[in-house]
């Protein structure tokens, strides 16, 4: 592309609802300008403040210097592929990442989830349904405030303290993403008992996502990885073939 990648001015965008409410910052990775042009419309117009990149290494150095909120990201990218990107990001951030991406292919979307993406929206897209999926990978990132039978839970490989949202492993903190930890939460506080699939996926995505099954897979699968001894053999978080997943302590 004959122009530079590069960040394009935040923007203040409807200023008269914002009073008393934070600005959230947005991120756009995308080389298309058309794309680039109707998302900075449209989230400026809703009182986020929006960078945009157009190619993945100006997303790194952008991600780097602007610490955004929400990541919406392309895969198709100029310089190399928006699995990268995630990977990259997922290196030290755990900022929520929404993948906007023309491959449709069930394969393509588990790599990019496995990679650290927390949601994916396939083009062409809706506007209304782009925009409703980052308000909830927002909520997800955002503690509720609602901790107040919060506790510390035990098991023999790690401890969840769910009034700090943080888990520690042999002595050390395990870093997880707002999806991971949103997900192990739901688990968490229901010790025991069978939760659907449908359930998870609408508490943790949102009602739109009753379906979405293999984002379940997905990050149930990274979840063991990261706290389970065998994540092979899981002894924590137990799945009921067809129905659901139950945490044991």
């Amino acid at each position: 592309m004959s122009r530079a990648a590069g960040q394009e001015p935040a923007g203040a965008g409807a200023q008269g609802d914002t009073k008393g409410r934070r600005m959230y910052r947005v991120l756009v990775v995308d080389d298309e300008p058309q794309i680039v042009k109707a998302l900075v419309i449209n989230l400026r117009a809703r009182a986020y403040e929006v960078d945009a990149a157009h190619d993945g290494a100006a997303a790194l150095r952008v991600a780097a210097a602007r610490h955004p909120d929400v990541v919406v990201l392309d895969l198709g990218l100029p310089d190399m592929d928006g699995v990268e990107v995630i990977r990259g990001l997922r290196g030290w951030t755990r900022v929520p990442i929404i993948v906007l991406s023309a491959r449709h292919a069930s394969d393509e979307k588990v790599e990019a989830l496995d990679a650290g993406a927390d949601d994916y929206v396939t083009k062409p897209f809706g506007m209304d349904e782009l925009l409703a999926r980052l308000r909830a990978a927002v909520r997800r990132a955002t503690p509720s405030g609602s901790d107040d039978d919060a506790s510390a839970v035990e098991t023999e490989t790690f401890t969840v303290d769910l009034a700090a949202r943080k888990v520690h492993r042999d002595g050390a903190d395990v870093r997880l993403t707002p999806t991971e930890w949103h997900l192990l939460e739901v688990l968490v506080r229901n010790p025991g008992r069978l939760v659907s699939q449908k359930q998870l996926l609408q508490e943790v995505w949102g009602p739109a996502y009753g379906t979405e099954t293999n984002y379940l897979r997905v990050y149930m699968a990274q979840l063991r990885r990261k706290l389970e001894a065998d994540p092979a053999r899981p002894r924590h978080f137990i799945t009921e073939p067809g129905m659901g997943y139950r945490f044991e302590a």
